[in-house]
């Protein structure tokens, strides 16, 4: 390896990993998984109905399964700020 092979590769390990960086923002906001995982719930509840939605339109559940999702991210978000 060259000289300046060896000192890329030792600036890449003395950062930290992708990982780490993820959970040191949850850390600091912890609202912010908390709305992403609410988001992803009520879609996955809105797709678990979409079989059972009776006579209602394949549009109209969407768009409600659209504002369910925005309305609690959103109010984590808002949450979080109001905590802060």
């Amino acid at each position: 390896m060259s000289p300046s092979q060896e000192s890329v590769y030792s600036d890449y390990e003395a950062e930290t990993s992708q990982t780490s960086k993820l959970i040191k923002k949850f850390k600091e906001t912890p609202f912010v998984p908390i709305g992403m995982g609410g988001f992803a719930a009520v879609v996955a509840y809105g797709l678990y109905k979409l079989k059972h939605r009776g006579d209602m339109k394949m549009s109209l559940h969407l768009i409600h399964m659209r504002v369910a999702a925005q309305g609690f991210a959103v109010g984590a978000l808002t949450c979080g700020m109001y905590g802060m």
